[in-house]
């Protein structure tokens, strides 16, 4: 029999609630968001903390402390918050502005603590008070079954239960609590020694400062073991920062977080997206439940992030299928796992069955078919991007890897071909792991024969002849020319993509043919094409030139973040665009903005804002928003109405709206002073909906008893 794990305020469906729902953001944690200091001024004038005597001050800071890490507990571990992340940033606030004035009051487990110390010149060696072991891998039911046939065979009884968790492929450490409090962190290393991390690790706010008060008084020495790991679409989002600013990319999110966790500047680690899961108390602790079970709920009580998925199993076959689940459901999870790890439940057992060599005869690795497989790489091309980025891409002999034929992967950069020396005719091995793109792990040198080629990336453009230039601190190389075909292409794409424009019909064989035969030599002449000129394309006869262009004249009416979006500046996505859009009103008054309103904006830091205003100033660009205007693309959004009927309320909208888009009504929302969502939280005033809504959001709704509006009665609270 299975028992999925769960506890109250849990989802109980397997979903982990990382895969819907973004980490908690504030000003403390944050790298230093804009107007923090000025804010935290007026929230010491706020609460009178300047003419509050001390010792009430530091009553009130021990007070904001524990509540801070009380709805750290509900928003992390329970994932059921009682609080706005408006509401939770001004109690850090005014912790913050109390240990200002006091800074004798500042405690090592304080969450102002969380951002980071001074960079170190290395790492200390952490001798752990046990062992971390490895576990021994398998990878057939057939191991599996005679694992737990030893198991019972020693332990002389029929029923050994077992405790299955995935097999995170991510970095293990160890965390050390004395008195309830975070005194230390350390890497595994070799089992016996690893690095201290203690200052990264206390970036990671799913790893407690302070440990709760599981019914009961906090055991005197824990010490914990868990999995640091880096989520698969931020670690994607990681990559594509890195990508756009010129930066390294990760092979994977394991290398991601290893990296992550072992900069010598703390506040490097801070700024990366961090996670944890805890799967074990170490025997060194002062106390231990006595089965595995047990130790995963006083975790949990504890404040600890276990996983949701972890299950106690009665038997093995319940084990190897509950295994077969996890390998099916492997891709659909948020993070990455390699595998399950299946442990006998009682603690008493370990020790009766002890110890191998180097590893315990009460666990194993049950290790799921690799994503690995070796291939050899038959050329290496450059091709050419939208921002105009040359990038070497290997072509290779086909082969196919977690039900997927893979014949191409990027090689990012120069530095990247030259830093694992590949070659063409080289075998490498190449990994798909989950979501992410293939990527080449390393060449096998063995198998060379001599005849391999070294791969320089080309000094002229492959497309148009143009230089390529690679910019001073950057690893990436641009071709120079704006004029550049493959860049026309891949921008005409983008501008009429579903996250820009929407032109719908305007496939990459239409681009290709629109640019070839010169009838477009950049956006704005998308909008001076006629019918006939499209009907003599390949594959288009006069009605799909037709409804082209209709397509083409319906994305004037494109809302403005959308126009935003599709101008493709560098680090600009659609949720920047959507902050430009509400912050400048208009094209007119984004292109007039200088650095220092620029800096003003959320999210937009010195990079993101040299890299707007070099975009605005370019000639040809201005061109382009002139022609645009021309042609009636100067879309503008109407500022939010101070004290509107929806002003301080969240609405989120699911299905089909009969009279506007989506788009339209999020936009009507704004307008009228709301805030549109895109997930249903316990924040989440309204839930709109539409013709055939989304099952996720109307669980969420009825979960958080949020109040459901139809399309008519939404239509009446907006005014329509």
């Amino acid at each position: 029999m299975r028992v999925p794990y769960s506890a109250p305020g849990e989802n109980t469906d397997g979903r982990s609630a990382w895969g819907v729902r973004p980490a908690r953001r504030h000003a403390l944690y944050s790298g230093g968001r804009r107007n923090a200091i000025g804010k935290g001024l007026s929230v010491a004038k706020k609460h009178g903390i300047s003419t509050m005597p001390r010792t009430d001050a530091a009553r009130r800071a021990e007070a904001l402390r524990r509540e801070i890490e009380r709805h750290n507990y509900r928003y992390y571990v329970l994932d059921a918050p009682e609080v706005s992340d408006g509401e939770y940033d001004e109690l850090l606030r005014e912790l913050q502005a109390i240990e200002a004035k006091w800074p004798n009051l500042v405690t090592p487990d304080s969450p102002t603590q969380r951002v980071g110390g001074q960079p170190r010149e290395g790492f200390v060696q952490v001798r752990h008070e046990t062992p971390m072991r490895s576990l021994l891998s398998i990878f057939e039911e057939a191991e599996m079954r005679r694992f737990h046939e030893t198991c019972r065979d020693e332990l002389g009884r029929a029923a050994v239960p077992l405790v299955g968790e995935p097999k995170y492929d991510g970095v293990s450490v160890e965390l050390v609590y004395d008195g309830g409090r975070l005194v230390s962190a350390a890497t595994r290393g070799d089992g016996t020694t690893g690095e201290d991390v203690t200052a990264n690790v206390r970036t990671i706010k799913e790893a407690p400062l302070r440990l709760r008060e599981a019914g009961g008084p906090v055991p005197e020495h824990l010490v914990v073991r868990g999995e640091v790991l880096m989520l698969k679409g931020e670690f994607q989002e990681l990559n594509r920062q890195a990508e756009e600013a010129g930066q390294k990319v990760f092979a994977n999110p394991r290398n991601a977080a290893a990296g992550s966790l072992r900069q010598l500047d703390p506040r490097i680690t801070a700024a990366r997206p961090l996670r944890i899961f805890f799967w074990e108390l170490a025997p060194s602790s002062s106390f231990r439940p006595p089965t595995q079970w047990a130790c995963l709920d006083l975790m949990r009580q504890l404040g600890l992030k276990t996983c949701p998925e972890s299950c106690r199993l009665e038997t093995v076959e319940d084990a190897i299928r509950w295994h077969h689940d996890m390998e099916s459901r492997r891709d659909s999870l948020p993070y990455e796992i390699d595998g399950a790890v299946f442990k006998v439940d009682r603690l008493a057992d370990h020790e009766r069955l002890g110890m191998r060599a180097a590893n315990p005869r009460w666990a194993v690795a049950y290790k799921f078919t690799p994503r690995q497989k070796t291939t050899r790489i038959v050329e290496i091309t450059a091709s050419v991007g939208r921002t105009g980025a040359v990038t070497p891409v290997a072509t290779l002999e086909p082969v196919e890897i977690g039900g997927v034929t893979v014949t191409h992967v990027s090689l990012h950069n120069q530095d990247e071909i030259d830093r694992k020396d590949v070659r063409i005719g080289d075998t490498v091995l190449v990994e798909r792991a989950g979501d992410v793109i293939p990527h080449v792990v390393q060449v096998i040198a063995e198998k060379r024969t001599g005849r391999e080629k070294k791969y320089r990336l080309p000094s002229k453009c492959p497309v148009c002849g143009g230089a390529v230039a690679k910019p001073e601190g950057e690893a990436i190389a641009r071709c120079t020319n704006n004029s550049c075909p493959a860049q026309v292409k891949e921008s005409l794409k983008h501008w009429g993509s579903k996250q820009a424009v929407d032109i719908d019909g305007l496939g990459d064989k239409i681009v290709d043919q629109l640019v070839e035969k010169g009838l477009v030599r950049g956006v704005a002449d998308l909008y001076d094409l006629a019918v006939a000129q499209l009907a003599d394309l390949e594959r288009m006869g006069e009605k799909s030139a037709a409804n082209l262009v209709e397509e083409i004249g319906k994305s004037k009416q494109a809302g403005l973040a959308r126009v935003i979006h599709g101008l493709g500046i560098r680090h600009v996505g659609r949720a920047l665009a959507e902050t430009l859009a509400g912050e400048f009103g208009s094209l007119g008054a984004l292109a007039e903005a200088d650095e220092g309103r620029l800096r003003q904006v959320p999210d937009v830091g010195p990079e993101v804002a040299a890299s707007i205003l070099a975009w605005l100033a370019s000639k040809e660009n201005r061109r382009l928003l002139e022609k645009l205007r021309r042609h009636g693309i100067d879309p503008t959004t109407a500022a939010p109405k101070a004290g509107g009927p929806l002003a301080g309320k969240t609405i989120v909208i699911t299905g089909e709206l009969a009279a506007m888009g989506r788009e339209e009504a999020e936009t009507e929302v704004r307008r009228l002073g709301g805030k549109a969502a895109s997930s249903v939280s316990k924040n989440t005033d309204f839930l709109v909906v539409g013709e055939k809504p989304g099952g996720t959001k109307m669980r969420a709704a009825e979960k958080h008893g949020t109040k459901i509006l139809g399309e008519a009665e939404f239509l009446g609270l907006v005014g329509k």
